[in-house]
């Protein structure tokens, strides 16, 4: 017989950098609330992504009944990456007139083809529409 482990909750944490879990806010409160073991997630985490430490790392956890849980990791913000290719911090307050920076339309396919999985749409072209969209809110040309 297959015993199937009993969901209860998911947990989205946006605000979690990589191979940097620690229990202090806001991952301690948020987990410690929902039962998780904070320590071993934090420890989990920080392995998973310890090539990425720095970066934002947003991740879904499921909790189940038993209290024990799994993660899904996601790639870090479209915006994030779009900022750390073009070396700034935030995206321009005038998008239409202050542009901030430039970017190659093969970073976009790059960036498109990392984040396709957790965006909802279903072919890299439309992927790549998105991202050309966010970039050019921002004050990003296209080349």
């Amino acid at each position: 017989m297959i015993n199937h482990k009993h969901l209860i909750k998911k947990i989205k944490i946006q605000k979690i950098y990589g191979g940097q879990a620690n229990p202090s806010p806001p991952i301690g409160p948020i987990l410690g609330s929902s039962g998780v073991n904070i320590m071993e997630f934090c420890k989990q985490y920080n392995n998973k992504t310890k090539e990425w430490k720095g970066e934002l790392c947003p991740v879904i956890i499921s909790l189940y009944q038993d209290k024990s849980f799994s993660f899904i990791i996601k790639q870090p913000p479209v915006s994030i990456q779009l900022l750390n290719l073009i070396d700034k911090k935030k995206g321009s307050k005038e998008s239409n007139r202050d542009k901030i920076g430039t970017i190659s339309m093969d970073k976009i396919k790059i960036i498109a083809n990392n984040k396709i999985k957790d965006m909802n749409c279903y072919s890299i072209k439309s992927a790549i529409s998105m991202i050309i969209g966010t970039a050019k809110s921002m004050g990003i040309d296209i080349m």
